[in-house]
């Protein structure tokens, strides 16, 4: 009985370490939500039976950032909560991704006060930018699905690298 035989007859799977975990690291992905304004209600909707984030793997959202590793920021951002913002951030574990989703945590959107961050990748760093106000929950998936991509290509020694450090920018 040969190699060929044996391999066929009971099954046999070869992989990397590296592409076990970029597996189920991106077949789970949790958020931590980050609902302040508007879009969160569009960032709620996205778990209701019509769009159901569970087909994702993404339903736990938790609200302990220890437990996260996507934070979803979805509203207006002021430099007050941005400070709150970027903790919560810091107390994510490594890897972690950022989901900005809408004008206003993007860009500050139609809000061009000194108190409002214009943009929140002043302060954290963004993977996915979600546009539209609000985005509609099906564009939230599609960032979703994205960021699944690329946590799928990664590897466990590119995680290694220094965090983002350049600080809060004024």
């Amino acid at each position: 009985m040969g190699l060929e035989a044996k391999l066929t007859q009971d099954g046999f799977i070869t992989t990397t370490i590296d592409a076990l975990a970029a597996w189920a690291r991106k077949s789970s992905v949790w958020p931590m939500p980050m609902g302040i304004s508007c879009c969160a209600i569009e960032m709620m909707s996205s778990a209701d039976p019509k769009y159901d984030i569970a087909r994702f793997g993404s339903e736990v959202m938790r609200f302990t950032p220890r437990q996260c590793d996507l934070m979803l920021v979805a509203g207006t951002v002021t430099y007050k909560m941005s400070k709150i913002v970027r903790k919560i951030y810091e107390q994510m574990p490594d890897p972690k991704w950022v989901i900005a989703m809408g004008a206003c945590t993007s860009t500050g959107g139609m809000y061009r006060s000194y108190n409002v961050v214009q943009g929140i990748d002043q302060f954290l760093p963004v993977d996915i930018y979600v546009a539209g106000c609000p985005p509609r929950p099906d564009n939230l998936l599609n960032a979703l699905i994205q960021i699944q991509e690329k946590i799928g290509k990664t590897r466990a020694r590119d995680f290694q690298d220094a965090p983002f450090e350049e600080g809060f920018k004024n």
